[in-house]
């Protein structure tokens, strides 16, 4: 998750380093950790239904690396429409580059069950 955010704010032309609640010299990554927050919902979702289809996760086997990649791919709502969450993360990005540069004043996120 957090490697499809960085990719997202760099192509909004955003630095993944500088970040607006999360500060560490330590971490490249403080933007994207503030903006994939209200995407673990998504993650936690896919998590317990791994635990819950009884598959054993004591070991990262090929079946869960495959699962938790599918995680770009899920779909989400976003501004009233269904997408991929890679999509809607760009979507999210964008408007958060957009609100730095004062054009608007709200992230766009994805709508949450």
């Amino acid at each position: 998750m957090r490697a499809i955010v960085a990719r997202s704010l760099v192509g909004s032309g955003l630095l993944p380093t500088l970040g607006i609640h999360h500060r560490n010299k330590y971490n490249a990554y403080c933007l994207a950790d503030d903006i994939m927050e209200p995407y673990r919902p998504f993650v936690d979702t896919l998590v317990v239904k791994i635990i819950e289809n009884g598959e054993d996760y004591s070991e990262l086997n090929s079946s869960i690396k495959k699962q938790l990649l599918e995680i770009a791919t899920t779909d989400i709502i976003i501004n009233g429409e269904k997408s991929p969450l890679m999509v809607g993360m760009q979507q999210t990005t964008a408007s958060l580059a957009k609100c730095f540069a004062g054009e608007v004043r709200k992230i766009v996120y994805p709508e949450m069950d």
